[in-house]
C-alpha cells in the first residue's frame, strides 16, 4: 500500500482520519493543539459590524504559475471580505479529497494556504475534511468561509457608484486566467505569465485611509473579468459607465495569448485585482497611494461614471469609436478558481 496516497479510510472518522488530521492537516494548516480541537471555534468579541462570506474552489490545475488552490482559496475569501471594507479575521476550511490524491501534494497545498493566511493576517480556526471515491472528484476541492469586522461607517457597496466617480484598477488584467489556462493546456509561452493571486486587504486599508467617505465601491473582478464586474456595478447603482480602452493595463504576454486564442482580456478572471470607484476630486491622491503599494505599481484610471442610461457600459476604443460592453455569456474559461 502506498503510504503517500489518500485512502477512503482517511474520511471514515476512525484511526486513519485522526492520523491525517493530527499528523498533517491541523499541524500545517492551523497548529491548533489537540486539547483545543472541538466541534466549533470560539471567537473573541469584536467591535463593529461583522462581514461574512463563503466560496468554493475547484481550479484545474491545482498547482499553477503564481499559486496553488490553497493560496487561491485564502486570497479569494480574504478579498471578498475586503471588498466590503472589512478587516478579515477568521477563516474556516473544508477539504474534499479524492481517493488516491497524494499526501505530499496535499501538504504543499496546505502549507501554501497557511502562508497566505499568515501574510494576510487572518487565522484559520475551524474546518472539515471528507474523502470521496476515486473518480468522484478531481484531486481536491476547497470551500472556505470568512468573517471580518467593519470598524468604520463608510458605505462601500456595489449600489453606491455615483456620477462623476473615477474608476481605478490596481494593475494588469487577465493574468490569473491566462496563467491557469496555460498550465492546464500546456501552452508553451515564451514569457512567464504568473497568476496575480494575492490578498488585497492591506491595500484596501490604505485606500480607505486615503479616500474616507469619498470611496464608494470596491469590487474584485474574478470570474467574468473586469467587463462583467463593471456591468454588475452599473446595474446595481443604476448608472452609466464609460471605460477607456487605451488606459486599461494589460501585460503584453497576456494580450498576445488572448489574441492568439480569440479571448478578450476584459472577460478573463483576476484574483489580485480590485476596481475602486472614488469621487473624482480624490482620484489622483488615491491613485498615487495605490501606486506606492507593492500590489498597485501599475494602477490606472480606466473609466468614469456618468449620468447616462442606467446599467449601460460602453468602451471608448483605441481607434476613436465606442462599443457596448456586456456581461460574459457562458463560461469562457471554466474552473479558473
Amino acid at each position: 500500500m502506498d503510504n503517500d496516497l489518500i485512502l477512503l479510510g482517511h474520511g471514515s472518522g476512525g484511526r486513519l482520519s485522526h492520523q491525517l488530521l493530527d499528523e498533517l492537516i491541523i499541524p500545517v494548516l492551523s497548529g491548533i493543539a489537540p486539547l483545543a480541537q472541538n466541534d466549533a471555534a470560539l471567537l473573541e468579541p469584536v467591535s463593529g459590524s461583522l462581514a461574512f462570506t463563503t466560496d468554493s474552489f475547484v481550479v484545474d490545475p491545482v498547482f499553477f504559475t503564481g499559486g496553488t488552490i490553497g493560496s487561491l482559496a485564502v486570497h479569494g475569501t480574504v478579498n471578498d471580505l475586503a471588498m466590503m471594507g472589512a478587516q478579515p479575521l477568521w477563516l474556516s476550511v473544508g477539504l474534499i479529497l479524492e481517493e488516491g490524491f497524494s499526501k505530499k501534494d496535499l501538504k504543499l497545498i496546505l502549507e501554501d494556504m497557511r502562508q497566505a493566511a499568515d501574510k494576510a493576517g487572518v487565522r484559520i480556526v475551524t474546518g472539515d475534511t471528507k474523502v470521496v471515491p476515486r473518480g468522484k472528484a478531481d484531486k481536491i476541492f476547497i470551500t472556505t468561509s470568512g468573517i471580518g469586522v467593519v470598524d468604520h461607517d463608510i458605505a462601500i457597496h456595489g449600489a453606491n457608484a455615483q456620477p462623476g466617480d473615477a474608476i481605478i484598477i490596481n494593475g494588469t488584467v487577465g493574468d490569473h486566467g491566462i496563467a491557469v489556462m496555460a498550465g492546464r493546456e500546456g501552452l508553451n509561452v515564451s514569457t512567464d505569465i504568473r497568476s496575480d493571486s494575492a490578498a488585497l486587504n492591506g491595500l484596501v486599508a490604505e485606500i480607505i485611509a486615503e479616500a474616507g467617505d469619498r470611496l464608494h465601491v470596491l469590487r474584485d473582478p474574478t470570474r467574468g473579468g473586469v467587463a462583467t464586474t463593471i456591468k454588475e456595478i452599473a446595474q446595481q447603482s443604476s448608472v452609466s459607465i464609460t471605460l477607456i480602452e487605451e488606459a486599461l493595463p494589460v501585460d503584453p504576454a497576456v494580450r498576445g495569448v488572448c489574441s492568439i486564442l480569440g479571448l478578450d482580456p476584459l472577460f478573463v478572471a483576476n484574483e489580485g485585482k480590485l476596481l475602486i470607484f472614488v469621487a473624482a476630486d480624490a482620484s489622483e491622491q488615491v491613485l498615487a497611494r495605490i501606486r506606492r503599494h507593492p500590489l498597485g505599481a501599475k494602477a490606472a484610471v480606466i473609466g468614469r461614471v456618468t449620468d447616462g442610461e442606467a446599467g449601460r457600459v460602453r468602451m471608448e476604443t483605441i481607434i476613436g469609436g465606442t462599443r457596448a460592453v456586456e456581461m460574459l455569456a457562458g463560461e469562457q474559461l471554466p474552473r479558473i478558481c
